[in-house]
C-alpha cells in the first residue's frame, strides 16, 4: 500500500505561478531573478501557513537553476532542479530556529557559510522561525549577515516580526505576506478536489475557508479529515457537524424570536442548541458574527465585507431589513459583554440565558427612548442627586363600588391608576416604565416629557424632595441617635465606640469619623451599610460617605521582661539567682538561644 502524504506536502507550490494569493511577493521576487537584483538577506513575515516557507524554497531553487525560463522560473528538468525536488541539494540548508536557537548553532552556521557551493551559484541558508533565536544568537549573526560572501544568501521566515531585533531587520528585504482570502482558498480546494476526484459542494468549501481563517495549510489538513470522515463526499451538512460549528438556521430563528419579543421560544431554541452539545461561548460568538454580518448587509457600500455561504446573501439582506440599526448595535454590545465575561460565570448556562433575556426585551427599551423618530437622552447631572424609595403596596378590590378605581403608589416619582373590573375579574394595568426626571434645553424633549404624553392623566406626578447638605448639629443628633439603636440591640461595645467617636464634616457629602483605637474603628466599619443606609435616607441624599479614621496617641510602655531577648533574660535571672548560673556550670549545659 501507498504512503499516504497529506495534501498541505503532496500539493506544495514548486514555482511561484502555483503560490496562491501573494502575487505581491512573488512578482517581486521574478523580477529579481530576472533583472540580476538579488539582495543578500530576506526576511520572510506573515501568518502561518501562508507560503514564507515554500516561496524561501522556491526563491533557492530558482535561482541555482541552470535553464531559468523567460518569466524567473525554475525549468523543473535541470539536474539542480531535480536533485532540490529530490531533497538532496547540497546548496540548500535549513534551520530551525526554534530547536537551534544558541549562539553555538549560529556559528556552526557561520563557518559553514564561506565554503563556496560545489555545483550551481549560490547557497541559500533558510532559518525558519528565526524570531526564536536568542539576543546573543542575533548579535553573533549581525556581521556575517550584513557583509556576506557573494555566494552566500540568507532567508529568514517569523510569524512575529515585533520579536526580531531592529538591527537584524535593517540588514534585510523585508516581505510580508498577507492572509489568503476565503475566495482564493475556495478555488485552489477546488482544484484538489478535481484532481484528487472529491465530490464536494461549494458551500462546504467556504466553510472550510472561512474556518481556516486565511491559512492555506489549516484549510488543507481540515479538507483532509472530512474527506476521511465521510469517506470522499464533502457537503455542507456534514462540514458543519465535522467542525462543530452551528448552523446559521438557528440564528435566524433566534433573531426572529427577539424582534417579536418572544423570550419563551428564543429559551427553547436555547436549550435545542444546549443539547446538541454547543457550548455558551461558542453560541455568543456565532450570534454575534451574524449580528456583525446583518450590519454589514445595512450598507450597499460595505456589503463586500459580507462572508457567508454561496446563496445566502440574500437571506441576509431580508433579515437586515427588518432589524432596525439601533437594535443591532445594542444587541451587538450586549453580545461582546457576554461573551467577555463568559469565563468569569459560575452560571454559564444562566449567563447566556441571561444575554438572551435582554436581546428579547431589547427592542421595547429603543422603543421607550425613540420619540417621532428623535432618540431621547437622559441628562447627566454633577450635583447631589436625591435618594429615590419604593414602597410596594398590596392590590386591594373594592367590592362595593365596581367603577371605582384604586391609586397604588408604585415609586416616589411615580402613581398608577388601575381600573379594577369585577365581571371580567382583571385588573387592567397599563404598562409601567420607571420614568427619569431629566431635563434637556432647546426644542427636544426629555424621557419624562415623552412618558407624559403616552400615558395622559393616569400618571400623577410628585416632586422629591431636595437633598439636604451635612451639618454637624443635625449630623450629631443622627449619630446619637443610632448609638442608642446599637444599645438597644444588645451592642454595647459598638454603642460606646460611637459615643466616643469625634466627627468632623469635610464638605456637603462627606465627614470624617476619628476613634482612639483599631478594634474602635473595626466597630464602626461592621455597621457602615446599615449606617449610610439611614444616614442617606435621613439627608435625602445618596451620594453621602464617611471615612473612619484611627488617631495616633502615643507608644505604650512595654513591660521589660517583654522588650528582652533569650541571653539577656538569662543573664538577668542569673544575676537574681546565683545558684541558677552554679547548676549550669556544674551540669556542664547548653542554652539554646
Amino acid at each position: 500500500m501507498d504512503n499516504f502524504v497529506v495534501s498541505a506536502r503532496k500539493y506544495r507550490p514548486q514555482n511561484f505561478n502555483t503560490v496562491v494569493g501573494q502575487s505581491h511577493i512573488t512578482t517581486t521576487l521574478k523580477n529579481a531573478i530576472k533583472h540580476n537584483q538579488l539582495a543578500h538577506a530576506f526576511l520572510f513575515c506573515g501568518p502561518r501557513g501562508v507560503g514564507k516557507t515554500t516561496c524561501a524554497r522556491i526563491l533557492a531553487k530558482t535561482i541555482n537553476c541552470t535553464n531559468q525560463t523567460a518569466e524567473g522560473e525554475a525549468c523543473n528538468t535541470c539536474n539542480s532542479c531535480v536533485s532540490f525536488d529530490a531533497g538532496s541539494s547540497l546548496n540548500i540548508h535549513e534551520l530551525d530556529a526554534a530547536s537551534n536557537n544558541s549562539v553555538d548553532d549560529i556559528r556552526v552556521l557561520v563557518e559553514q557559510v564561506r565554503f563556496a557551493p560545489q555545483a550551481g551559484k549560490y547557497k541559500v541558508y533558510i532559518v525558519d522561525e528565526v524570531h526564536m533565536l536568542s539576543t546573543s544568537a542575533f548579535n553573533a549573526f549581525l556581521k556575517t549577515l550584513e557583509e556576506p560572501p557573494a555566494h552566500a544568501i540568507f532567508i529568514l521566515a517569523t510569524t512575529e516580526k515585533h520579536k526580531i531585533l531592529p538591527t537584524i531587520l535593517s540588514r534585510c528585504q523585508i516581505f510580508d505576506f498577507k492572509r489568503i482570502t476565503n475566495n482564493d482558498t475556495v478555488l485552489h480546494l477546488q482544484e484538489i478536489a478535481d484532481k484528487e476526484e472529491i465530490q464536494v459542494e461549494k458551500a462546504a468549501l467556504q466553510i472550510i475557508a472561512q474556518k481556516s481563517e486565511g491559512c492555506m495549510r489549516d484549510s488543507l489538513s481540515i479538507l483532509d479529515k472530512i474527506v476521511s470522515f465521510t469517506n470522499g463526499s464533502v457537503t455542507y451538512q456534514n462540514t458543519l457537524e465535522h467542525l462543530n460549528i452551528l448552523d446559521e438556521d438557528y440564528f435566524f430563528q433566534l433573531l426572529e424570536c427577539m424582534l417579536k419579543q418572544d423570550m419563551a421560544g428564543a429559551m427553547l431554541l436555547f436549550d435545542t442548541i444546549n443539547r446538541k452539545g454547543f457550548e455558551g461561548d461558542l453560541v455568543l460568538n456565532g450570534f454575534a458574527e451574524f449580528i456583525r454580518n446583518l450590519l454589514v448587509c445595512k450598507d450597499p457600500q460595505s456589503a463586500v465585507l459580507l462572508e457567508v455561504v454561496e446563496g445566502m446573501e440574500q437571506k441576509y439582506i431580508a433579515m437586515a431589513a427588518k432589524a432596525g440599526m439601533a437594535y443591532l448595535i445594542s444587541a451587538l454590545n450586549i453580545l461582546n459583554e457576554a461573551e467577555v465575561n463568559f469565563k468569569m460565570a459560575r452560571n454559564k448556562r444562566l449567563h447566556v440565558e441571561l444575554a438572551l433575556i435582554k436581546l428579547s426585551f431589547l427592542q421595547q427599551a429603543i422603543d421607550l427612548a425613540v420619540d417621532n423618530g428623535t432618540v431621547v437622552k437622559k441628562k447627566r447631572i454633577d450635583t447631589a442627586i436625591a435618594l429615590r424609595t419604593k414602597s410596594i403596596q398590596p392590590l386591594s378590590l373594592n367590592t362595593a363600588q365596581p367603577n371605582s378605581t384604586k391609586r397604588t403608589p408604585i415609586d416616589a416619582k411615580l402613581y398608577v391608576d388601575k381600573t379594577v373590573s369585577l365581571s371580567s375579574g382583571k385588573v387592567d394595568t397599563p404598562p409601567v416604565s420607571k420614568p427619569i426626571p431629566v431635563s434637556t434645553n432647546g426644542s427636544k424633549k426629555s424621557l419624562l416629557d415623552v412618558l407624559k404624553e403616552r400615558a395622559g392623566e393616569r400618571y400623577a406626578i410628585q416632586e422629591v424632595k431636595e437633598a439636604e447638605p451635612l451639618t454637624k448639629e443635625r449630623l450629631m443628633q443622627f449619630w446619637e441617635k443610632f448609638g442608642e439603636s446599637l444599645l438597644a440591640q444588645q451592642k454595647h461595645s459598638a454603642a460606646g465606640t460611637f459615643k466616643i467617636a469625634a466627627l468632623e464634616i469635610d464638605n456637603d457629602i462627606h465627614f470624617t469619623v476619628t476613634v482612639s483605637a483599631i478594634t474602635a474603628q473595626k466597630f464602626i466599619e461592621q455597621e457602615k451599610m446599615t449606617l449610610l443606609d439611614q444616614l442617606q435616607t435621613e439627608f435625602n441624599n445618596r451620594s453621602i460617605g464617611f471615612t473612619v479614621l484611627v488617631a495616633a496617641t502615643e507608644q505604650t510602655d512595654v513591660p521589660m521582661h517583654l522588650r528582652l531577648n533569650s541571653k539577656q533574660k538569662f543573664d538577668r535571672i542569673a544575676e537574681q539567682y546565683p545558684l541558677v548560673k552554679d547548676l549550669k556550670d556544674k551540669l556542664r549545659l547548653e542554652i539554646d538561644y
